[in-house]
C-alpha cells in the first residue's frame, strides 16, 4: 500500500502543536510520505516558523482545495472560534481526494448528552454535514475525555491551593483524563491504519481516576491536605441548564457525576488496544506523573477567570 499524505491545519494551536509533533516524531514519520502543515497565507511582514521534514502548504479560504491537492488524510485541531471556517474545510474535501477526515473534536463525547450547548451543537451539525457533503470520506472522531495539564484547576472545583476538591455527585465516579501529548499520539497513529479498519468514533482514556482518587495522588504529590467536598448533582446541574451558559466548564462537571467522561470499558467505551496494543507504541501518560511533574500543585498562582482553560 503506498505510504499517505497526511496534512494538518491548526498545528499551531494548543493541541494541534502536539499532534503536529508527533506526526513527525520517530514513531511515526516513516509511515507518511509527507506530512503538511496548512497554514493561513500571511499578511505582508509576518514570519513563518519552518517545519523539519514537513512541507507547509500556505492557503486562504478560496484556495484551500487546491491546498488539499494529493492529501489522502487530513486532520484538523481547529478550535471553537474556527466553526465557519471548519463548514468551509468539508466543501474543500468535497472537491479532493481525501480518504480520511479527522475533525476537531478531542474531548468528551458530545453524542450522548440530554442537553443543548452552542458549542457542542456546532460539532453535532459540522459532523452531519461532512456526513451529507463528504460520504465517501471516511469521518474519525476522537474523544479523549478531559486533557491532564488542563484539568486539575478550579474551573473544574479542583482547588489545590486551598485544599478542597468539589465533586458534582459521587466522588467515586471515574473519569478519563489523557495528556495532549498521547492524544497527539492517538491521531498520529489512526492516520497510518488502514481506512477500512478506523471506526466512526474512537474513545480513548490516557488515565481514569476519580475525585477521591485525584485528591490523594495530588496529596502523595506533594500537595496540603486536600478536602473532598459533595455537591448535589441534581441541583448543580438544573442551576447550570437554567443559567445556559456558553462556558462549558461547568457542564463537564456535573458531566463527571454522570459517568459520561468514563471512556473506560466499564463506562462509555475504550479503544486504547486498538490505537496502542499493549503500550507497544507508546506509554499512556497517568495523572500521577503529571502530579510528580507539578509537585501536586498544578496551576498554583494562576490568575483565573471565567475564561480560563475549559
Amino acid at each position: 500500500m503506498p505510504l499517505r499524505t497526511v496534512a494538518i491545519v491548526g498545528a499551531g494551536g494548543h493541541l494541534g502543536k502536539e499532534v503536529g509533533r508527533a506526526l513527525l516524531s520517530p514513531i511515526f514519520r516513516a509511515s507518511y510520505a509527507n506530512v503538511v502543515f496548512l497554514k493561513r497565507q500571511p499578511t505582508e511582514g509576518s514570519g513563518e516558523k519552518s517545519f523539519d521534514d514537513a512541507q507547509v502548504r500556505f492557503y486562504n479560504d478560496d484556495t484551500l482545495s487546491q491546498a488539499l491537492h494529493g492529501v489522502d488524510v487530513l486532520i484538523s485541531t481547529v478550535g471553537p472560534a474556527g466553526h465557519d471556517f471548519k463548514d468551509i474545510l468539508i466543501d474543500a474535501i468535497a472537491g479532493s481526494a481525501v480518504q480520511l477526515y479527522i475533525p476537531s473534536e478531542f474531548g468528551v463525547d458530545h453524542t450522548i448528552h440530554d442537553f443543548p450547548h452552542a458549542e457542542w451543537d456546532r460539532k453535532k451539525r459540522h459532523y452531519d454535514k461532512a456526513v451529507a457533503v463528504i460520504p465517501t470520506t471516511k469521518v474519525c472522531r476522537i474523544y479523549n475525555g478531559l486533557f491532564i495539564e488542563d484539568s486539575i484547576g478550579p474551573w473544574y472545583g479542583f482547588d489545590v491551593e486551598h485544599g478542597i476538591f468539589e465533586s458534582v455527585g459521587s466522588p467515586d465516579k471515574l473519569i478519563s483524563f489523557t495528556a495532549l501529548r498521547d492524544v497527539g499520539n492517538v491521531v498520529a497513529q489512526i492516520a497510518r491504519t488502514p481506512i477500512e479498519e478506523i471506526p466512526e468514533c474512537l474513545h480513548v482514556s490516557g488515565d481514569a481516576s476519580t475525585v477521591r482518587q485525584l485528591g490523594a495522588v495530588m496529596e502523595n504529590a506533594g500537595s496540603s491536605p486536600i478536602q473532598i467536598k459533595e455537591i448535589d448533582l441534581f441541583d448543580f446541574k438544573q442551576k447550570t441548564l437554567a443559567e445556559g451558559t456558553h462556558d462549558p466548564s461547568k457542564y463537564l462537571r456535573f458531566l463527571m457525576g454522570e459517568g459520561k467522561i468514563d471512556h473506560t470499558m466499564s463506562g462509555l467505551k475504550n479503544d486504547n488496544e486498538f490505537v496502542n496494543p499493549g503500550q507497544r507504541n507508546w506509554c499512556w501518560k497517568t495523572m500521577a506523573e503529571y502530579a510528580e511533574e507539578t509537585n501536586g500543585r498544578p496551576w498554583i498562582g494562576y490568575n483565573w477567570s471565567a475564561d480560563a482553560i475549559k
